[in-house]
């Protein structure tokens, strides 16, 4: 038998799952991004602390995010606009899904690539049309993969990459979201 080398610890997250189903309240996360504005439409977005398994934690490095808007809304394009970092989010999770189910099921990856597009009419955040949404329409993405699979075995392994997916179900199931002024 050759051994799948995807770079996943499988057992580790069984274990979890076995754990957690015991232990519900240690299921329970906090993540945290903190903004910070510099001139413009340009912020800087950190993210180091979060709480989990009943105790608060940090992850190896601190992570930094530069975000702007380009230089045809007349911004600075310092870094990408926050709505390109939901597609970062959904092309990472559903990325490092399919090498998680790939790594549970004995499947080896040679590569993934995964497209992720967004169109969006951008009239609704400009105020041109109180018709328009300010989010995007619809949200494409395409996977590309090399493995020792069957077509039917890695569009089983994208199937279950998106029934798992954190992002993809916060994108596509209501989540409540509260704004205050501290």
């Amino acid at each position: 038998m050759t051994t799948v080398t995807n770079g996943v610890n499988v057992q580790a997250l069984l274990d979890a799952r076995e754990v957690l189903k015991g232990a519900p309240e240690a299921a329970q996360f906090t993540w945290r991004a903190s903004s910070t504005w510099r001139d413009g439409v340009h912020s800087t977005t950190t993210v180091r602390d979060f709480f989990g398994l009943g105790e608060e934690r940090s992850h190896k490095t601190e992570s930094v995010f530069e975000a702007d808007h380009p230089e045809v809304f007349a911004a600075e394009d310092n870094g990408i606009t926050p709505i390109e970092y939901l597609l970062v989010g959904l092309a990472s999770c559903l990325t490092a899904g399919v090498a998680s189910v790939a790594q549970n099921r004995g499947i080896q990856l040679r590569s993934v690539q995964s497209t992720v597009q967004g169109r969006h009419d951008i009239r609704g955040i400009l105020g041109a049309d109180s018709d328009v949404r300010n989010g995007f329409n619809d949200i494409k993405v395409t996977f590309t993969i090399d493995a020792d699979a069957s077509p039917q075995e890695i569009e089983a392994l994208v199937a279950q990459s998106q029934k798992r997916s954190a992002v993809f179900d916060a994108l596509t199931n209501p989540t409540d979201v509260t704004v205050e002024v501290a």
